[in-house]
């Protein structure tokens, strides 16, 4: 059941890990190195895991969940890193990367919203048996 809506979500919330990947991997950060790449790796993995975990769908809340507070994490470390960074010609795509975070952390929740609803109208089914 790879076509429900909450699928889509979470594809569109890993797809900004990916774009957070590859935005993040022309500038030089000494925190961005391994912090970005492995967090980016663990998000990736993670949709994977809740994507084509659709039986199971405590599982599949519970990883989004977890999805939810490492793009939160992300979200508060390129914050901090670019109020650090100097502004000029160098960085002029200064602040899109907290941007995809923040996608990933609304589509994630949108998808935990339709995962419980199908969870309901399962348990009401189960119900009337």
């Amino acid at each position: 059941m790879i076509q429900r809506i909450q699928s889509i979500w979470i594809f569109i919330a890993v797809l900004g890990a990916v774009f957070l990947y590859i935005t993040s991997t022309d500038l030089d950060v000494e925190l961005k190195a391994p912090i970005m790449i492995i967090s980016c790796g663990v998000l990736v993995i993670l949709g994977g895991l809740s994507l084509f975990g659709f039986k199971n769908r405590k599982r599949q809340i519970l990883l989004n969940n977890i999805g939810i507070f490492i793009n939160a994490l992300l979200l508060g470390l390129l914050s901090y890193w670019l109020l650090k960074l100097s502004g000029g010609i160098n960085f002029p795509e200064k602040g899109i990367e907290p941007l995809f975070p923040v996608i990933s952390i609304i589509c994630l929740q949108f998808a935990n919203i339709y995962i419980r609803r199908d969870e309901r109208i399962v348990k009401s089914v189960d119900r009337l048996r």
